[in-house]
């Protein structure tokens, strides 16, 4: 199975947001520099994320970005299911005539249910926490962007 790049570059925001000091904002460009994505794509991403309750979008002169519940909170297959289409083959009467009796689409729901049951295993903060590697990835080779603005 291969995720989305929707849902990938939302899990990396969702990273680098859980990576910055409790509450602290950041912003699109931001994320968009660090990543190498389109501020468009991200946008999309943004509001997706905010849309569900896992981004906090505050506007205003002082506005930006942060997580919007705590990274400890936040499951990796709660994101998956919330950012991607997770039906892996289409077996609606009208595109498939095997439906009624094919048992690939048990086996498949299977297969997705268990994916989901090992991301459910893991947390924002497991991705973060005492990451080292990652902190200096994020903020160190990008030097216009720190985590002490």
């Amino acid at each position: 199975m291969q995720l989305t790049s929707f849902t990938d570059y939302g899990l990396r925001a969702l990273i680098y947001m859980a990576s910055l000091p409790e509450g602290e904002l950041t912003n699109i460009t931001e994320v968009t520099e660090v990543y190498g994505v389109s501020r468009n794509h991200m946008v999309k991403i943004i509001n997706q994320l905010s849309r569900v309750g896992l981004v906090d979008a505050v506007r205003g002169k002082n506005g930006g970005i942060r997580l919007g519940k705590a990274a400890e909170d936040i499951r990796i297959g709660d994101v998956v299911r919330a950012m991607e289409p997770l039906a892996l083959v289409n077996c609606s009467p009208q595109f498939c005539h095997i439906t009624p009796s094919c048992r690939l689409k048990i086996v498949l729901d299977n297969a997705v249910k268990a994916f989901l049951h090992e991301l459910d295993s893991h947390t924002l903060a497991d991705m973060v926490v005492d990451n080292t590697g990652l902190q200096t990835l994020l903020f160190m080779e990008h030097p216009a962007i720190s985590v002490n603005k």
